[in-house]
């Protein structure tokens, strides 16, 4: 396991679960370097269009509301947990905000985007209904292996 990118994830991980195995080494250093490019853009853009940094701030950590699906159970958790944590929602929003001419929903965008970005870098990618520590970019979360859902 490598320090500076603390994924670990190998084909066996993945036997006895419906989840892929994961990126590893380069292509996961790469995924890693891309979400710090990705925060980093989106940060330098918020501050171009002149957004608050007490907005910033303030609202960084709200995507983060969506494991609230947890709350029923994993699939949903999960399924809940990644529409919050694709690109997609954050680029309609600027879209919406483009076409109606409302700089605020750029600067909300921008903050998605920025949130992220900084989950990815942290290896907190989209989530497998195995379990929440079961993603994209591997199984990364303490909770997960230990209450065994990692193999």
């Amino acid at each position: 396991m490598n320090l500076a990118f603390p994924i670990k994830v190998s084909s066996e991980q993945a036997e006895g679960h419906s989840t892929p195995a994961a990126a590893t080494g380069p292509v996961a250093a790469l995924l890693r370097a891309e979400a710090l490019a990705e925060l980093a853009i989106a940060v330098l853009a918020y501050r171009h269009f002149g957004g608050t940094w007490l907005l910033f701030a303030s609202l960084l950590l709200v995507p983060d509301l969506t494991m609230v699906g947890y709350l029923i159970n994993r699939r949903v958790g999960a399924w809940v947990y990644n529409l919050g944590h694709t690109y997609i929602a954050p680029a309609l929003l600027a879209l919406v905000g483009f076409i109606l001419a409302i700089p605020l929903l750029y600067s909300l965008a921008l903050i998605w985007v920025a949130h992220i970005g900084l989950d990815r870098f942290l290896g907190y990618g989209l989530k497998y209904p195995d379990a929440f520590g079961a993603t994209h970019l591997g199984w990364n979360d303490a909770r997960s292996s230990a209450n065994g859902y990692e193999p």
